[in-house]
């Protein structure tokens, strides 16, 4: 990341689905866009899931053309540094993240901006990730 660019930062439980593919398509339209603003993706509990990415998520972005190099290879873990440098930190699921949030790291739980968007044991990847798509693309258009 240069100087003058800007890190959005999207939080999700085990970092393998939902944040994963926010990175993704957050990153695939800022390079295209030529935005100064990229994303990184973090989880709140990553021990939960022994895969580095969801089936679902890498299918999702192949049926977009978006190439999984705009998301990390690995999951990785949220930490106090992640949340220090982040401009902008969005968590995928105010009911199930800011209770975790909250317990893992209060002092930022109201510096957060919250999602509603499910898991997938509520709600079906093919109804939850168009979901994450069009809020990703609506914040790109607003901080850009």
């Amino acid at each position: 990341m240069t100087t003058t660019e800007k890190l959005v930062l999207f939080i999700c439980t085990a970092n393998y689905y939902r944040s994963r593919f926010a990175e993704a398509v957050f990153n695939h339209a800022a390079k295209r866009d030529r935005s100064d603003w990229r994303a990184v993706s973090r989880g709140l509990a990553t021990y939960l899931v022994n895969q580095d990415i969801s089936y679902n998520t890498a299918i999702a972005l192949q049926n977009r053309g978006i190439n999984p190099g705009n998301t990390s290879p690995t999951a990785s873990q949220l930490t106090e540094v992640d949340l220090e440098k982040a401009d902008l930190l969005i968590a995928l699921s105010d009911e199930e993240h800011r209770p975790m949030i909250d317990q893992m790291y209060p002092e930022w739980v109201d510096r957060i901006t919250y999602w509603e968007i499910p898991d997938m044991d509520v709600l079906a990847p093919s109804e939850a990730l168009p979901m994450v798509e069009e809020k990703v693309m609506n914040l790109l258009e607003e901080i850009t």
